[in-house]
């Protein structure tokens, strides 16, 4: 364990110094063909670096950080795309942490807080004009009982700092009862020699998710404490999701959704509109493309957590949930053109049910078959020991 945390240091040393030249020159390179070219190398290191770790925590998270979201903000910011190049003043902290980070600075707009709610849009879809049929950006925010999600609706715009007071006491609450949900979840896999194969499954889906934010929540507040950066949210409570376009573009890690709608959902879009592909079918063939990038790029993080070759068990997860969720757009904007939806009683669980079933039957397998959710408490077991050492230690 202690080579790996060596290995850890030296990959993010690493990993600064190179952002800290993309830095450099972003004051002396024009964007274009020429940082382009400057910037491919950083973008290959960044592929190589995960390889240096082994672990699933560590190498997982530092495989995501750096190889997916950092060089798709690079090759961004080579064109002056993308939130690297938002600031031309940013400071150099700042440039690093959401280069590499999944991080995405809130933007505040008090003069027209009644507008919010349709700038949330992190479906790429729903920015396209044409579509008031499907169910428009305000509406699902509106039907929430979300209390961390309130801000949305411009209620209580008079006392904006008791809200965000609010919000915060709500957020604290929210993230102290899946921590102890995550502490009951540990001690169940102390019987999981008596559960049925799927009913771990189902614990594991929990998990990862329950996991998952906890990361993004502390990589936000590190930021937040030594940058001063207010940051939007990364997940919005995904299991309330009413739809695959709900659960994908509203509610489901909206870092990601962000990042590969500015890089392939409307680069894919404008070409094929410029190509002469009718806008009514070119935002769907844009959404599909998506999905098979982010499979692509799944399968890519697999590979840094397992080291076995691909059987692209992940890439048709992706590829089988980018199809259907355009054939639940074909049927919003083209069959019930009335506005007429499913009930949230049934088209909830059929959404998840869907996004579970897929899971187990696509997703997990390659995931067990590395024996990642051994090798993770095997990690759980080595970070126990070591804080039992220290404390001993201390005292």
């Amino acid at each position: 364990m202690e080579g790996e945390i060596y290995n850890f240091i030296k990959v993010w040393l690493s990993v600064f110094v190179c952002l800290s030249y993309c830095y450099t020159i972003s004051k002396k390179v024009y964007k274009g063909l020429s940082r382009l070219l400057c910037v491919l190398p950083i973008v290959c290191l960044f592929l190589f670096l995960p390889l240096d770790l082994h672990s699933i925590h560590l190498g997982g998270t530092t495989a995501f950080f750096i190889a997916w979201l950092a060089n798709f903000k690079l090759l961004l910011f080579a064109f002056g795309k993308g939130p690297l190049c938002s600031d031309p003043s940013i400071s150099l902290g700042r440039f690093v942490a959401l280069a590499c980070l999944p991080i995405k600075i809130q933007q505040n707009t008090p003069s027209k807080p009644q507008n919010t709610s349709s700038k949330v849009n992190p479906f790429p879809l729903e920015s396209q004009n044409g579509h008031s049929k499907e169910n428009p950006p305000q509406k699902p925010i509106e039907k929430l009982k979300n209390p961390p999600m309130a801000h949305l609706n411009g209620q209580n715009k008079e006392n904006p700092t008791s809200k965000k007071t609010q919000e915060g006491h709500i957020s604290l609450l929210n993230y102290a009862v899946k921590g102890v949900l995550l502490a009951i979840l540990a001690c169940l896999y102390d019987y999981s020699d008596r559960m049925h194969p799927k009913v771990l499954l189902i614990l594991y889906c929990f998990h990862i998710y329950f996991l998952l934010e906890f990361i993004l929540a502390i990589v936000a507040t590190l930021a937040r404490v030594l940058l001063g950066m207010e940051l939007e949210p990364q997940f919005n409570e995904p299991y309330l999701s009413t739809s695959l376009q709900d659960f994908w573009g509203k509610r489901w890690n909206l870092m990601v959704t962000n990042m590969l709608r500015i890089t392939v959902y409307n680069p894919t879009r404008h070409a094929l509109v410029t190509r002469g592909v009718n806008k009514k079918w070119a935002p769907l063939i844009a959404v599909f493309a998506t999905f098979i990038v982010s499979g692509f790029m799944h399968e890519l993080i697999f590979y840094y957590l397992g080291r076995v070759s691909p059987t692209w068990e992940v890439t048709w997860f992706f590829l089988l949930h980018g199809l259907c969720l355009v054939v639940e757009l074909v049927l919003k904007t083209e069959v019930f053109t009335g506005g007429w939806r499913w009930p949230r009683l049934i088209s909830g669980p059929l959404a998840i049910g869907f996004v579970f079933v897929t899971s187990f039957w696509l997703f997990f397998p390659p995931f067990l078959r590395f024996k990642a959710d051994v090798r993770a408490f095997e990690e759980y077991a080595l970070i126990g020991e070591f804080l039992k050492n220290v404390s001993c230690a201390l005292i």
